[in-house]
């Protein structure tokens, strides 16, 4: 079956084949069995349903993916995210009230391992300590730099984890502070990874941190980033968004200049 995959924008992780499209209206030579349209925000749906409308005469559209709250299938490889990106496991423990993934999935779901060298998955410490091996062997026979931009949950890190991260030579490994209850655990978490070898020159260990939100102050953010670097982390600002998608300017400002590393580490 001829699917082509529509996105309403693009990303790091959009995949790039020729059925994959971004944010365009079909074009004459568009012929496909049925078009799938995958919105990641909730603040694209209204783009996604335009879409949807110019695409149904193409073939058969159906809307999907986080952003409609409907529960996540199984994962395909380069499907709905470009080849190399994995995802191993659905879900999370944890009921965080900026976050949508425990209410969409439920808690953690291990899912069969592909192959990969990026990992996206919503709570990997969450799985089993067998599951996590199986993905940090197959991580290993990756000949590409290996990566956790899905991020990993400081307080579930353990010695042997930070371990193995540093034997299959993790180049970049997010973890998150989003609450102030997440720092003590980040700071361990950063010792850990210094134990296993990882060091803070190497700018290998990140950590999103979320700004931004309501009752959010510059000098809050600004403290709490600093404190990510004390904990060993080089941090990425992460601007909190609603549902509709909008964004303060002064916070966009500030958020740029936590985002990069080149402009933090300097």
């Amino acid at each position: 079956m001829k699917i082509i995959r529509v996105f309403p924008r693009r990303t790091n992780a959009t995949p790039d084949d020729d059925l994959a499209i971004v944010g365009r209206t079909p074009g004459f030579f568009d012929e496909a069995d049925e078009v799938h349209i995958s919105v990641t925000w909730t603040y694209d749906l209204p783009l996604a349903e335009r879409l949807a409308k110019q695409w149904a005469h193409v073939a058969p559209v159906k809307i999907g993916g986080p952003a409609t709250g409907e529960k996540s299938g199984e994962f395909v490889p380069g499907m709905y995210v470009k080849r190399g990106y994995v995802i191993t496991s659905r879900g999370c423990p944890n009921r965080c009230w900026f976050c949508s993934v425990w209410k969409r999935e439920g808690t953690i779901r291990e899912l069969p391992i592909t192959e990969g060298w990026n990992v996206l998955d919503d709570n990997l410490l969450a799985c089993s300590d067998e599951h996590i091996k199986q993905v940090l062997d197959m991580l290993s026979r990756q000949k590409e730099p290996r990566q956790f931009t899905g991020g990993l949950e400081a307080a579930r890190l353990k010695p042997w984890i930070a371990a193995e991260l540093k034997r299959i030579k993790a180049k970049q490994v997010f973890f998150a502070y989003d609450t102030p209850d997440d720092l003590e655990a980040l700071r361990e978490a950063g010792k850990m990874m210094i134990e296993a070898g990882f060091t803070t020159a190497s700018h290998s260990l990140r950590c999103y941190v979320l700004i931004g939100f309501k009752g959010d102050t510059f000098t809050s953010a600004t403290q709490r980033l600093k404190e990510t670097m004390e904990a060993g982390f080089v941090p990425m600002a992460m601007l909190w968004r609603d549902d509709s998608g909008k964004r303060n300017l002064d916070w966009m400002r500030f958020s740029r200049e936590w985002a990069r590393p080149a402009l933090i580490c300097r």
